[in-house]
């Protein structure tokens, strides 16, 4: 399993990083599936799905694990305070952590999804910060890999 975020990819980087890992299959774990701005528009999700079909990359949206708007306000209030915007920010805050695990996280059956999955290829979770760090990806691959054994590698650009 892999995570993968849209900063810093160009659709083409993004699209040779899932195939150099043998990704077959992306969940996306938006809740909005569109990214603002031009350089990003190629993860819009229209754009994204025909992108990915024609590299033979399969698409499921996750909707139940995206942060609801209640949480990324959180988050973004948290941004503001430490004076950093999303596409730069390090780090989710604590609260923010604390709230998506036992609200989100701890109440989905990830062992139905995990047992879905299809097991001849690589799947991608995926979202928009570059740095899983500072995305919620991140809780739920640290919760795939100590609860389900499953190795996790964060794909970055570059």
């Amino acid at each position: 399993m892999v995570t993968i975020g849209v900063y810093g990819f160009t659709v083409g980087a993004f699209l040779d990083k899932l195939t150099g890992e043998g990704v077959g299959l992306l969940l996306d774990l938006r809740q909005r599936r569109g990214v603002r701005g031009p350089d990003y528009s190629w993860a819009n999700s229209a754009r994204l799905q025909r992108a990915l079909a024609a590299a033979d990359i399969g698409y499921r949206h996750v909707k139940e694990l995206a942060p609801t708007t209640e949480l990324r306000r959180l988050q973004y209030r948290e941004d503001d305070r430490q004076g950093v915007g999303k596409r730069n920010r390090i780090a989710l805050a604590s609260e923010y952590a604390e709230r998506y695990t036992r609200e989100i996280l701890d109440p989905f059956d990830l062992g139905a999804l995990v047992a879905e999955l299809p097991s001849d290829s690589t799947i991608a979770l995926f979202c928009v910060e570059r740095d899983p760090e500072a995305c919620h990806r991140s809780l739920v691959a640290e919760r795939l890999r100590s609860e389900y054994g499953l190795p996790i590698t964060n794909l970055r650009p570059g």
